[in-house]
């Protein structure tokens, strides 16, 4: 098996951090020692969106929500679920679409809650509507 490592961008800092490919659990920033990445949901803004989508090596799955929404509410543990399930494979996102309307309008999200997959800045596929764990991480890792 061959040594390899990944970029993943500091959820708090921004700054990009080479990791060793399995440790991503145990990896700190280079830079403001914060944990790299963690098997739950990262909150994006519009001013750190473009940095995590399209900066780190790892597939980025984001969920455009609204807090109004009665399904983005219900779907909140599956996702949480699910980012434990593809921890660390994929990291999960999710965006406020009623705070951050710019980005929404950018990615023509028209319903929440929508998923998008990303990969090196790249939208890989989207699914709109509510889905459970289970259903997250397969159609995750069916496109990957």
């Amino acid at each position: 098996m061959t040594d390899t490592t990944r970029i993943l961008v500091c959820p708090g800092c921004g700054a990009r951090n080479r990791v060793q490919a399995g440790r991503e659990a145990q990896a700190t920033c280079g830079k403001c020692k914060a944990t790299v990445f963690e098997p739950k949901p990262l909150e994006l803004v519009a001013a750190t969106f473009d940095r995590q989508i399209a900066g780190s090596d790892a597939p980025v799955l984001v969920d455009f929500y609204s807090p109004s929404c009665g399904p983005c509410l219900m779907m909140v543990p599956q996702f949480e679920a699910a980012a434990k399930a593809l921890h660390p494979d994929v990291r999960l996102a999710k965006i406020d679409t009623s705070a951050e309307q710019g980005v929404a309008a950018r990615f023509g999200i028209s319903a929440v809650p929508t998923l998008i997959l990303f990969r090196q800045g790249r939208e890989i596929a989207r699914q709109p509507g509510a889905m459970n764990a289970r259903d997250i991480e397969a159609w995750v890792r069916s496109h990957l």
